[in-house]
């Protein structure tokens, strides 16, 4: 089992031109400790300003923490690696590859051969429900057939982690409920840990197995909420019946009363 860890990690952007190098504004997050596991899937949610997406990209690698150490399984992140995958809310898919060669382009890069990364391709392909769209061109994709490519590409080198920016975000409401269950079983066959920016609490309580709550200005761990409605998913279950639920209609009061309990001047 992979584990990614945060231990007292803060990030803080360097002061603005006129403002006091020791400006408590300035930090974006303070004192995170967090662990995710292999097969475990958690969101993150907050109000806009608490650090969500700053959280994501120190995991990815793309910015170091001020303080604190980043690790998968004890080794500290240095960077972007092929353990950690990144799924943005723009499918960033590359318009000149058709779908299946844009899935491929992870392996080409590893230099599998051509017929081998193929292979490996179709089948990612067939995984997320697009076994007949590998020809196609991306913009002959509707937007949720490109968030699914996209899920395939960030599988394809096979990563611990799964790092997700609101990848369901730009979707349209009925899209976005289909892709939610396809995005919870193929991360769940996958293997791999998945940690979810989410600006939804729907969506947060029926992906996760644990939502956890950023308070902003600077970002805070302050909550953690036990969610057990995916399993229920992956059970078979309708989300539709789960939502309807009085044990998820309860949770979701009490956390939409717990972000909205924080004070306005620090959630603009």
């Amino acid at each position: 089992m992979s584990v990614l860890s945060f231990r007292d990690v803060s990030l803080r952007y360097p002061p603005r031109a006129g403002l006091r190098a020791a400006n408590d504004d300035r930090f974006v997050l303070n004192g995170i400790n967090l662990q995710v596991a292999s097969h475990e899937l958690i969101a993150i949610i907050g109000r806009s300003g608490s650090g969500k997406t700053s959280l994501l990209n120190l995991a990815a690698g793309f910015i170091a923490p001020t303080s604190g150490t980043i690790a998968v399984d004890d080794v500290p992140i240095q960077g972007p690696g092929a353990d950690r995958a990144v799924v943005f809310q723009d499918d960033a898919l590359y318009p000149w590859l058709n779908a299946r060669d844009n899935v491929a382009f992870p392996l080409k890069l590893n230099g599998v051969s051509r017929a081998a990364r193929h292979e490996r391709a179709q089948q990612l392909l067939e995984l997320v429900g697009l076994g007949d769209a590998g020809e196609r061109h991306i913009w002959e994709l509707s937007g949720g057939m490109r968030q699914r490519v996209g899920i395939a590409r960030a599988l394809a080198a096979e990563p611990r982690f799964l790092l997700l920016d609101e990848p369901l975000g730009a979707l349209d409401a009925l899209t976005r409920s289909r892709m939610q269950e396809l995005l919870l079983r193929v991360q769940h066959r996958s293997g791999a840990g998945a940690v979810l920016i989410t600006h939804s609490i729907d969506e947060a309580l029926i992906l996760a197995s644990r939502v956890l709550v950023l308070s902003p200005h600077p970002g805070r761990l302050t909550a953690e909420i036990e969610a057990g409605f995916s399993a229920e998913v992956l059970a078979g279950t309708p989300t539709e019946k789960i939502k309807a639920s009085p044990s998820f209609k309860r949770l979701h009061d009490a956390l939409t009363s717990l972000i909205h309990s924080l004070p306005n001047e620090a959630a603009a």
